[in-house]
């Protein structure tokens, strides 16, 4: 038989008012794909005009991406005064606002978006020690943006020698070269990541 003559009761329920569906099933994939269809549900209500069809990929609404930009620049100078945990909060509130775009905006305006808060923030991490944090955000930054993002692939492979994790830097910063050329931070800190190595093997 194939899942095409296959019929699965799941168990859902709609709210009256909100209109959102939910489910008492403990499916994490289920629970996710409900919960896509419920923001995508939520942007459709909250456009300007009842009944409205979405608009088309391009003008964005520019109110959206100023305010996106306000707070990673706030960020930044939370970031150069010292205050990292301001400069994180500014981040993140940056990124929960690019990332809560309506779907039909163009995705390559929120991948260009979130590399460079995501970068910024691994950068706050890093001031703080943060390491496996900065290692995080400077990895979503890559997957964002992988060329022409040189910082966020130094940025990782730096948190990675901190962490003591020389093998897994070393290969993260040698596709790092691969991917910007021969980026002079990357070089040095691959050359970095070499000596560190050789060190130890030489110790054992």
């Amino acid at each position: 038989m194939s899942d095409l003559e296959t019929f699965t009761l799941l168990p859902l329920q709609i709210d009256p008012q909100s209109k959102a569906i939910t489910t008492t099933s403990g499916s994490k994939a289920l629970q996710a794909e409900l919960e896509a269809l419920n923001a995508l549900h939520r942007s459709l209500r909250n456009l300007e005009a009842p009944h409205m069809v979405p608009p088309p990929p391009v003008p964005v609404n520019p109110k959206r991406s100023a305010n996106v930009t306000k707070l990673r620049e706030s960020g930044n100078a939370e970031y150069r005064k010292g205050r990292t945990a301001e400069a994180i909060k500014f981040y993140t509130l940056g990124l929960q606002m690019a990332l809560t775009r309506p779907a039909w905006e163009p995705s390559q305006l929120v991948r260009e978006e979130v590399h460079q808060l995501y970068s910024n923030r691994a950068q706050a991490h890093m001031l703080g020690a943060a390491w496996p944090e900065a290692a995080a955000d400077a990895e979503a930054s890559v997957e964002a943006k992988r060329q022409g993002n040189a910082k966020a692939w130094f940025r990782r492979g730096k948190s990675l020698v901190e962490m003591g994790r020389l093998e897994e830097a070393r290969e993260w910063v040698a596709k790092g070269l691969e991917v910007e050329g021969e980026e002079k931070e990357l070089m040095e800190l691959l050359k970095e990541i070499n000596g560190k190595i050789d060190k130890t093997k030489a110790d054992e």
